[in-house]
């Protein structure tokens, strides 16, 4: 059977919340709510509507662009909300630290709990640093949202926290967002804690650096070295990188108690078996440690990057360790906290080129996507579980194994019967079609879950998603044909690309629209907003 591929701009309602499938969903919600596959925070939405677009230009930012602002949310909870009480807290803790300053520090591993607990700590490593950086990079482990051999970084210029406002290298993250290693997931970074408890400590000992925060996903270790080699041929002199992470989680309410005595030294030699794989930046060595021991040590992937990025030559020392249990008392929970520097120079790596972005795929990738799709929803239905791709016996290429975003469709006689997908690229393509496969007989709220006797009555469509493209403005915008994302302030919303056609809306009516829906002011729009569109190579069964 031939099939008719179609150029489509594909939007739709982002929930800003993961979605989680209603009332009635019974077996399917049980046996997959828990699943890798469970759709991450905001990345899946609901579409039906699909029209013809040609490809936005490649500018991926206006030369003037809007200020955007991402504000922690871990003031009065973390850390003090008081600016004053909070710069108190931190010198005192600075002051205490009996550490002697270095001039040649390039990097440095920080805890990232509240700083009742890891603070002193935390400060402990920033006090043995003695020079300012121009870059500061933020490395820190996603806790709630799903990404694979993915780390995100922001588009936003600001970060805020109680101590003011940190500038971005937007050209840096800029430049990173050219590799598909490095994509914009926004809701992996809204309440991130790994990355925003590091902010208000380099504020307090460091001003007039320019940011660039980047949450970890789970990683291969060829993404890790993909990732670290990337980072390693754009740092110089002036670049400061930071890894968090907080080391071994030990008790029953994290899941790990491999020992019920003697837990203080038996914690610590956990620790000090990973410390020593980190002095000597052995990252497959760290990484086999992780593995065989169990511990859990939540930044891993960051430390990994890190050391992958270090020249041989780097020093690492250990400048403080301690433990929850040991500043509470009760040893049945507790964290463990390090801060290592590391001493040496940036050693520039070979320029990467970056790959072409979106590769097309081709009728058999797209042969592939659809038959992964129908092969996990039956599998589901006789089984009453996601499967695992080597179950389905359908082999992989290399194009569907880039990150990418995608939409699974389904229709009956005709008809919409479930549709949900992503906007941003959270994991690889073909994860990204399984797990909505799943999530558009399953899960869409819409519609009841579906059921065994409807299989063979189902049409299955794909929509493949390009990354979403910024337009330098909003008159850049084509009503009809593009589907708008608005972002300013934190806050976004997205129409379809039919909606305004629908309404009978010029483009200003568009927009003062998108923003109402955003939660903004009706002309909100028109002054700091910034807008992406982005297109989906559109295909299914049962095309001529």
């Amino acid at each position: 059977m031939t099939r008719r591929i179609k150029k489509h701009i594909v939007t739709a309602v982002i929930a800003g919340i993961m979605i989680i499938a209603g009332a009635g969903l019974g077996l399917y919600f049980k046996a997959f709510g828990d699943s890798a596959t469970e759709p991450s925070q905001a990345a899946s939405v609901y579409a039906e509507h699909k029209t013809e677009s040609r490809s936005p230009g490649e500018k991926e930012w206006p030369a003037e662009r809007p200020k955007s602002v991402l504000k922690s949310a871990l003031a009065g909870s973390w850390y003090p909300a008081d600016p004053e009480a909070l710069k108190k807290m931190l010198k005192g803790f600075f002051d205490s630290a009996q550490v002697s300053p270095r001039n040649d520090v390039v990097a440095v591993i920080l805890p990232h709990a509240g700083y009742s607990y890891s603070g002193k700590t935390a400060c402990a490593g920033l006090k043995a640093i003695a020079r300012h950086y121009e870059r500061i990079i933020v490395i820190g482990p996603s806790h709630s949202v799903r990404m694979e051999d993915i780390l995100s970084v922001p588009r936003v210029t600001h970060y805020e926290t109680p101590l003011g406002q940190i500038p971005l290298d937007v050209e840096f993250i800029d430049r990173l967002l050219e590799y598909p290693v490095f994509q914009n997931v926004p809701h992996a970074h809204q309440s991130e804690h790994s990355v925003q408890i590091e902010l208000p400590l380099l504020q307090s000992v460091d001003s007039g650096f320019k940011l660039v925060p980047m949450v970890a996903g789970s990683c291969s270790l060829q993404a890790v070295q993909r990732a670290a080699a990337i980072l390693k041929s754009m740092v110089d002199e002036n670049t400061l990188v930071v890894a968090s992470s907080d080391f071994v989680h030990y008790g029953a309410s994290y899941g790990y108690v491999p020992f019920t005595e003697n837990i203080p030294e038996q914690l610590k030699k956990l620790d000090t078996g990973a410390l020593k794989l980190i002095e000597a930046l052995d990252v497959p060595g760290f990484l086999e440690y992780r593995e065989k021991t169990g511990a859990t040590i939540c930044g891993y992937i960051p430390i990994a990057v890190l050391l992958s990025m270090l020249d041989k030559s780097s020093k690492a020392e250990l400048i403080n360790y301690t433990t929850s249990g040991q500043l509470e008392g009760d040893y049945s929970r507790s964290v463990s906290y390090l801060s290592i520097v590391f001493s040496g120079t940036w050693r520039k790596g070979s320029t990467m080129e970056p790959p072409a972005r979106d590769a097309e795929l081709t009728d058999s990738d797209r042969k592939k996507l659809i038959n992964l799709a129908r092969k996990t929803i039956g599998y589901a239905l006789e089984h009453g579980r996601v499967p695992e791709t080597a179950e389905l016996g359908i082999e992989i290429s290399d194009t569907l194994k880039e990150p990418r975003a995608a939409f699974v469709t389904l229709k009956k006689a005709g008809r919409l019967r479930g549709c949900i997908g992503d906007i941003f690229p959270s994991q690889p393509l073909y994860k990204s079609v399984l797990s909505n496969a799943i999530n558009a007989a399953f899960r869409d709220r819409r519609f009841t879950p579906l059921q065994k006797e409807e299989f063979n009555d189902i049409t299955i469509e794909i929509s493949a998603l390009t990354r979403p493209k910024s337009v330098p403005s909003a008159n850049d915008i084509r009503i009809g044909t593009d589907g708008i994302v608005l972002n300013k302030a934190g806050r976004s919303a997205v129409f379809l690309p039919q909606v305004a056609s629908e309404q009978g809306w010029d483009l200003s009516q568009t927009l003062t629209q998108l923003s109402l829906k955003a939660g903004l002011a009706a002309d909100d729009w028109n002054e700091g907003a910034a807008f992406l569109v982005f297109q989906a190579d559109v295909f299914g069964e049962g095309e001529k």
